[in-house]
């Protein structure tokens, strides 16, 4: 349990930092203030910024000699002259940028010592207390200080609609760094279609779907699941296990399988499937392995199977949404913050690699929800600079906001029924890690 705690913050925090970092870096390249940028949620425990400024600097010292004739008489037809020689130094100054860091305790406003009354202050850069991701926090990011030039509500309408995409953009970002990184040591993956230059080790025959109502449903077969055997006998392709298991039909098998570090024996009958029209037990199979390239192909393949990826999820959605409207139900599980981390903790177990491909999902997951035109997610906030555009003046604040206000509510709505049925379906996982919590104090 305390793996998968420590893991899901891990996962979690490096795709929230790394869509808001998307945010705060497009906000300075526009010129747009960023008044903080935190690692995790307040409070703060401390901050840090850059105070910048003008300074008077001594270059050079010049010496400057002055002589002036204070009296001047003749006596006995001498001429008497008194001079008054000066003899000074002059310092020759020059006025020079000075930058310098100024510490910041606590959640207070930061206090301004003597000669920093002049100097500007930059972004605070703040580590907060509740460890899940970060956040920006840009200057007129709800209209308001439009007057401002560094102001977000300043920019014209293409530059807002970019520093609200960014985000997404860098989770899509994250999603192909992990995944060429994931490439580069070695990806579990299907090996059909592959490249003829990947290297390929670890062979192996995974249950990659799970048909409902099957008998491999009932019995408690998993996607994931890697089957080493079935009645002790071994197999090296895909076709002579399907060959050997349609053979079978009517009699029950106990498949050898291998689920993380565990072992164990799963029986079931195989039975006609209306699929295939052979016998089988419900479920899909793959022959997968770890696929590895050399450094320069991994960043080639894994820009291609982001691009793969997104437009999976892409569809997925689509048939979801599609699905919905038109009264069918939704016929996959939607895991919300409870599911993921029991997800999570699955993958912890598997190994680093598998939580690398993980993550990659996940960050393509966020990116494309987050793009959504519905109203307090990014591609909502866009959908509202589409109209501007188009009626050439933007929506009242106040309905923005408003509008802004009920989508979150309706989000987080969404969330609690989503969580109250992860509970639900994980409940053992998590009735146990509360009592480990409640037995610490």
């Amino acid at each position: 349990m305390i793996l998968t705690i420590i893991t899901f913050l891990i996962v979690f925090s490096l795709l929230i930092f790394a869509h808001e970092l998307g945010h705060f870096w497009f906000a300075r390249r526009f010129g747009v203030r960023a008044e903080e940028f935190g690692f995790g949620f307040p409070p703060r425990i401390f901050g840090a910024q850059i105070l910048k400024g003008k300074k008077l600097v001594k270059i050079a010292e010049k010496e400057k000699v002055e002589v002036e004739v204070s009296e001047y008489e003749t006596i006995d037809e001498q001429e008497i002259i008194k001079e008054t020689i000066t003899d000074s130094k002059q310092e020759i100054d020059e006025l020079v940028s000075v930058k310098k860091w100024r510490f910041i305790p606590g959640s207070g406003e930061p206090e301004i010592k003597a000669g920093e009354e002049e100097m500007q202050a930059s972004t605070i850069y703040s580590l907060n207390w509740i460890p899940l991701g970060g956040f920006v926090k840009i200057k007129g990011e709800n209209g308001e200080e439009e007057n401002d030039p560094d102001s977000f509500a300043s920019r014209k309408i293409w530059q807002r609609a970019t520093i609200l995409s960014a985000g997404v953009g860098m989770n899509v970002i994250l999603a192909a760094f992990l995944i060429s990184l994931g490439l580069m040591i070695g990806f579990p993956q299907a090996l059909d279609n592959l490249d003829s230059r990947a290297r390929v080790s670890d062979k192996k025959i995974q249950i990659t779907q799970i048909i409902p109502d099957s008998p491999a449903a009932q019995t408690g077969f998993m996607a994931g699941d890697t089957i080493i055997a079935i009645n002790n006998e071994e197999f090296a392709t895909e076709e002579e296990l399907q060959n050997f298991v349609d053979s079978e039909t009517g009699k029950e098998l106990a498949y050898k399988i291998k689920r993380g570090q565990e072992e164990m024996i799963l029986k079931a009958v195989p039975e006609t499937r209306e699929e295939t029209g052979r016998g089988g037990i419900g479920i899909a199979i793959a022959t997968t392995g770890l696929v590895k390239y050399p450094w320069y192909l991994a960043i080639e393949e894994g820009i291609k199977e982001t691009a793969l990826l997104t437009w999976a999820i892409i569809v997925a959605f689509y048939e979801l949404i599609k699905n919905l409207i038109m009264g069918r139900g939704v016929a996959v599980d939607i895991a919300g913050p409870v599911g993921i981390a029991a997800l999570t903790g699955q993958v912890a177990h598997m190994g680093l690699i598998y939580i690398l491909q993980f993550t990659a999902l996940l960050s393509i997951n966020l990116a494309i929800i987050n793009f959504l035109p519905f109203p307090a997610l990014d591609g909502g906030r866009v959908l509202f600079l589409i109209i501007e555009k188009i009626k050439g003046s933007p929506v009242k604040r106040e309905l923005e906001t408003a509008i802004h206000n009920i989508g979150f509510a309706l989000l987080m709505l969404l969330v609690l029924v989503v969580t109250f049925r992860d509970v639900a379906r994980f409940g053992d996982s998590f009735r146990a890690l509360w009592e480990m919590i409640i037995n610490k104090l």
